[in-house]
């Protein structure tokens, strides 16, 4: 009798936690049915299967094949950068950073539903042709670019040195197309450059010196290192950093580039993201200022991105440098590259860079201090002057007007920097001022 009270308890307890799960089961499907990773990947597999045994011509398609298009669909219609790379686009990833890789030499990006172009890249074929940032590819070898992914539009950019491709570029400021015939070369990019374009680094006049970044690779911050070391030898009393039509790149190096400038331990640069391990803080971890007390101007436009947005935002908000130019990219989230089986890798974005002060960088940009617009004309003026051999190729007029051309932003940061040396030596070293930013107000009033 014991036994079966014992049993008779059991099956009791037994159905009724039975009934309860079944409540919780089924109150929990009211919502999980919706977002069932279950049902939906029941659904991908009968789609799957279909299309392997009754797509007309798809004698010849794998498993492999089909999923890794489901995959770069999937992943490409998250945003603009988040990316699918087959073992090709992974190593084409890896070569860019290391600064050498074959191609065009322009940087692109979706943006409002267009392949864009965030910057050229100085010395390359896309540059020496007049290719400026905000051109849009509408057609690659006489094909729309509509429907393509970008990992789609960088695989038909690229190519074998010396092989031809043609594009058809619109430029919205103008709504003018133009069609270009391109030969695809090695792309051999040097980071940092002097204003000749050179290594040089010689001083300007005033003692102001001047330093361009075109990219942000593995050897950006050893390169400023040995540019700075050369302009202070020569007792520089102002710099100039132009970041313009510069893409941006390795967020270790903008950090690094941003250490030469502020003191030990000073916030450069924070992400964050849904996923909590992807919550950073970065921080200057450098010698300090390695220019303390030369007041600092960073130019840029819509060119400028990323690891350049990182750089000139963190700077700009410690009041460290006056940013002149135009509104950036706003190219500022986190994109987190996996490696999958088989050599694939995944590039997720996963989180957004905010600057010291907290500002979102993505889809905002950065607000320069000064703002100095550029003409296209003008833009076309300094980029051919940028160019190796550009202004050698014109001739008569055209090529006297081009050498005669001035670069108006460059010649505002030049302005402010003397205007800030100025009210500095006005106002005595004991009251030089807060920052820098605080002293361009004396010194816009110097130089007007």
């Amino acid at each position: 009798m014991k036994r079966q009270f014992i049993f008779g308890v059991v099956g009791v307890a037994l159905a009724a936690n039975l009934a309860l799960g079944a409540k919780v089961y089924l109150d929990s499907g009211k919502d999980v049915g919706k977002d069932s990773p279950y049902e939906n990947l029941e659904m991908f597999s009968y789609v799957l299967e279909k299309v392997k045994k009754d797509y007309v011509d798809g004698e010849s398609m794998t498993y492999r094949q089909l999923v890794r298009s489901a995959l770069e669909g999937m992943v490409g219609n998250l945003d603009p950068h988040s990316e699918f790379l087959d073992p090709d686009k992974f190593k084409d990833l890896q070569s860019e950073t290391k600064g050498q890789f074959g191609g065009l030499g322009i940087v692109v990006q979706m943006r409002d539903g267009y392949v864009t172009v965030v910057a050229p890249i100085e010395d390359t074929p896309g540059f020496r042709a007049g290719i400026l940032s905000g051109d849009r590819i509408v057609k690659i070898e006489g094909k729309s670019t509509e429907k393509l992914a970008i990992g789609e539009v960088l695989k038909q950019l690229r190519g074998d040195p010396g092989t031809e491709v043609s594009l058809t570029m619109q430029r919205p400021s103008t709504g003018e197309t133009k069609e270009y015939k391109l030969s695809r070369a090695i792309i051999n990019v040097d980071m940092v450059k002097d204003i000749n374009g050179k290594r040089e680094f010689p001083i300007g006049e005033n003692r102001i010196g001047y330093i361009r970044i075109s990219q942000f690779g593995e050897r950006t911050a050893e390169e400023l290192e040995a540019a700075l070391k050369k302009l202070k030898a020569q007792e520089m009393k102002g710099l100039v950093l132009d970041l313009r039509w510069n893409p941006g790149g390795l967020l270790d190096q903008a950090v690094e580039v941003c250490e030469k400038f502020l003191p030990r331990g000073q916030l450069v640069v924070s992400t964050e993201g849904r996923n909590p391990a992807q919550n950073s803080v970065r921080k200057a971890a450098g010698r300090g200022d390695e220019i303390k007390g030369v007041p600092m101007a960073i130019l840029v436009n819509f060119g400028s991105a990323s690891a350049a947005e990182i750089v000139s935002g963190c700077l700009q908000d410690l009041e460290r440098a006056i940013v002149v130019g135009e509104q950036t990219f706003g190219k500022g989230s986190v994109q987190s590259v996996m490696e999958l089986e088989g050599g694939a890798a995944l590039r997720l974005t996963t989180a957004k860079y905010y600057t010291p002060s907290h500002k979102v960088i993505h889809e905002k940009g950065i607000t320069p201090d000064v703002e100095v617009l550029l003409t296209d004309d003008e833009e076309r003026d300094i980029l051919t002057k940028r160019a190796p051999g550009g202004v050698e190729s014109l001739l008569g007029d055209e090529r006297k007007r081009v050498e005669d051309s001035r670069d108006p932003q460059l010649d505002r940061a030049m302005d402010l920097l003397k205007g800030i040396n100025l009210f500095s030596e006005r106002n005595g070293k004991s009251e030089r001022v807060k920052s820098d930013k605080m002293a361009a107000k004396g010194a816009e009033q110097l130089t007007r």
